[in-house]
């Protein structure tokens, strides 16, 4: 092991109690068979329910698939191993020396393990409310950016895709009004969810606008329907 271990503590935030728990964390299975495979197992388990529960606090509306894609956008083997990265885990590895030739403290999987790893040891060593600050701490960046982009899609878009994930037929969008001087036109739309008989309306200086206006309404509706 190239760096000590109690480093990595203080760069976790995460003083261990049990540091064996920690030096098992860090040793890959090439290195003899008390290694971190069976803390990997656990810390897998932990960071998909903590990004589930999170997820479906922040996306009330998101449905299952939606919320299974995000959670494959941020728990899967580049992003941990890029979180991995960013805390130089790598040097704190317990390889054999097959792996070590072979520049196994870079590689992805073994990365990602390894970070696993460590959080089913901090687990282990101080519980699941220690495990999820650290984990929501790690991974806050990722979230707000999953979150901006989910934020980015328009209305109607994410109107559309809500109504295809269940397979039902796509909203129909109703002009009913146009008001105002030609420069400065209102436009007034209706929004139809046809298996439904809900309808909403949106108003905009355009008809895109008044649109949108329209679908935005409907998903505030939308767990009512």
């Amino acid at each position: 092991m190239n760096a000590d271990p109690r480093r990595l503590a203080r760069v976790l935030g995460h003083g261990f109690e049990r540091e064996e728990l920690l030096e098992r964390a860090l040793t890959h299975r090439s290195a003899g068979p008390l290694n971190n495979e069976r803390l990997e197992f656990l810390g897998d388990a932990l960071i998909g329910f903590l990004m589930a529960e999170v997820l479906l606090e922040r996306f009330p509306q998101a449905d299952e698939g939606a919320l299974s894609r995000m959670r494959a956008s941020l728990v899967n083997r580049e992003s941990l191993a890029e979180l991995a990265r960013g805390m130089q885990l790598g040097d704190y590895l317990r390889l054999g020396a097959g792996e070590l030739r072979t520049g196994g403290q870079g590689r992805d999987s073994i990365l990602a393990d390894a970070l696993e790893a460590v959080l089913g040891a901090v687990f282990l060593d101080a519980g699941f409310a220690a495990t999820r600050t650290l984990v929501l701490r790690l991974f806050a960046p990722r979230l707000e950016q999953t979150i901006a982009i989910q934020a980015a899609k328009d209305p109607k878009t994410r109107l559309q895709e809500w109504l295809q994930s269940r397979k039902r037929p796509l909203p129909e969008y109703l002009v009913l009004d146009i008001g105002g001087d030609q420069h400065a036109q209102t436009f007034t739309v209706s929004c139809l969810l046809p298996d439904a008989d809900v309808r909403t309306q949106g108003e905009g200086s355009s008809r895109r606008r008044a649109e949108q206006a329209a679908a935005q309404a409907m998903l505030e509706r939308i767990e009512d329907v």
